[in-house]
């Protein structure tokens, strides 16, 4: 197949101001992300496109998510949650008061069954998130909301529970323990400008391989969030079936999503948790060769910031390892379709690029950073993956 150039420049402005004012047009970016790492600059990314797609994990083990996996056995929801909210239709074509209610928690200092009645309330529709809210649209998430409260146990600690969460588990205690349908529907309601999945619908567990031998079973044991940060580098992952017997186990992608991955304009590694947000997703049985299938452009934008999963790791180590991930569905091809282009802010010094390059990947350099290089840019990020189409 013939190779076809183009000079990129970026920012190009022509290219963002044909996204801007035609962004139900805009190109097809496909993020591999499903933390907390991406929500911003995902919300200013709607000025520019409303297809983008992302495929997020729900294999996390921490924070309100894990209670929910640990009463319903079900996959996490909570980034899934928070990606909708980030994509919504903010303005008034949207659904302000939903958006508002999806994004509500419980007071994480107040006594349960204070908060028991508070549920009640919302689930009754008498709580002023719920009134607010017009029928029929208030009499489905009552539904969903008291399915939800007829199913948890009465220890079931809510403190802090997110409202979008406990919604979208009774949608999923609904609908025959599937995500898609609730979240199909929930996208509409709120009017979500662009398209956000899990990988997988399965209640699966990440574990972690480090090189000193140990091994950690839980997405949560690797954040440095909720535990000690890691001391020694990441040398596998792995999905589990369980917390308490971490066996490997596979798990299958749907066609679906593979052909999301296979149409994509743009395929993006994301700044955010390497192993626990990011390469996570890449795990499931027919990623790797979906993205191989797709010809289109794959970058990687680095973390600015400190991630604790990238203990040890150079920048030419993350790229190898991204490689690595995408290669075990094919190892002849090298680099080749798994990763073109490293996207890095101008101000920041990296070493070992030229190793990098001998890789067959592409560095460019622009103005992605706030002033300090300590975050990247919200706007500024969303045109230079415009300006890469």
């Amino acid at each position: 197949m013939p190779s076809i150039w183009r000079k990129l420049q970026i920012p190009d402005a022509i290219r963002i101001g044909r996204s801007q004012k035609m962004p139900e047009l805009g190109p097809r970016i496909l993020f591999f992300s499903g933390g907390s790492a991406l929500n911003k600059m995902s919300r200013t990314l709607k000025n520019y496109t409303h297809n983008s797609i992302h495929l997020v994990t729900p294999f996390d083990s921490g924070g309100s998510s894990a209670k929910l996996r640990d009463e319903f056995s079900m996959p996490a929801v909570g980034d899934l949650r928070s990606r909708l909210m980030a994509l919504a239709d903010e303005t008034v074509l949207g659904q302000p008061d939903v958006y508002d209610l999806f994004n509500y928690r419980l007071n994480p200092d107040q006594d349960n069954p204070l908060l028991r009645q508070e549920l009640k309330r919302l689930e009754l529709g008498e709580h002023p998130l719920m009134t607010k809210i017009t029928s029929p649209l208030r009499e489905l998430i009552k539904t969903q909301l008291s399915i939800t409260n007829s199913k948890i146990s009465q220890d079931f600690e809510l403190a802090g529970a997110s409202i979008g969460n406990l919604i979208i588990a009774g949608g999923y205690l609904n609908n025959e323990q599937k995500i898609d349908p609730i979240v199909f529907l929930f996208s509409r309601l709120v009017k979500v400008l662009g398209e956000v999945k899990t990988i997988t619908d399965t209640s699966h567990h990440l574990v972690a391989q480090l090189e000193n031998g140990q091994v950690l079973v839980g997405q949560h044991k690797m954040t440095g969030k909720e535990c000690a940060p890691i001391t020694s580098p990441i040398k596998n992952i792995f999905l589990s079936n369980s917390l308490d017997e971490p066996k490997v186990v596979i798990a299958n992608v749907s066609e679906d999503r593979q052909q999301m991955i296979r149409d994509a304009d743009l395929i993006c590694y994301p700044p955010g948790s390497f192993y626990s947000s990011v390469l996570v997703n890449l795990l499931p049985n027919g990623v790797a060769s979906a993205i191989l299938a797709n010809p289109n452009p794959k970058v990687y934008i680095p973390n600015l910031g400190h991630d604790p999963e990238q203990f040890g790791m150079t920048l030419l180590d993350q790229i190898k390892t991204i490689i690595h991930f995408v290669k075990l569905a094919d190892p002849r091809l090298a680099s080749l379709g798994a990763l073109d282009f490293l996207l890095i802010d101008e101000k920041v010094a990296y070493w070992e690029l030229d190793e990098i390059e001998a890789l067959g990947v592409t560095i460019i350099r622009a103005d992605i950073a706030d002033e300090n290089a300590n975050r990247y840019h919200d706007r500024r990020l969303s045109e230079a993956l415009i300006s890469l189409l």
